[in-house]
């Protein structure tokens, strides 16, 4: 397969992964603090939390923090590999 091709398939595939979810999930996505809370006033109504938090982040500043985190920990795990990789094939070569 030529490297054009796959490149473009790829791309295709990359373009399906961000979007498919996005048609097929209807309503808003939700995370598992939501879903705890939920399930621990169904199980107990009269439950209170121990404390509240000092100010609430928008939705969107939420999931921009957890996605940079994510970034941030995809970014060291690439760079210990490459690390690794290229320290032991300069040691081959020596």
């Amino acid at each position: 397969m030529k490297t054009r091709t796959a490149n473009t398939l790829m791309l295709i595939a990359v373009v399906l992964l961000a979007v498919l979810p996005l048609i097929f999930v209807q309503g808003e996505f939700g995370g598992a603090d939501n879903a705890a809370e939920q399930l621990i006033q169904s199980i107990q109504p009269s439950y209170t939390p121990w404390f509240s938090s000092l100010f609430e982040l928008p939705a969107e500043t939420e999931s921009m923090l957890f996605a940079l985190q994510a970034a941030i920990g995809a970014g060291f795990i690439g760079f210990a590999f490459g690390f690794f990789k290229g320290k032991a094939s300069k040691s081959k070569n020596q």
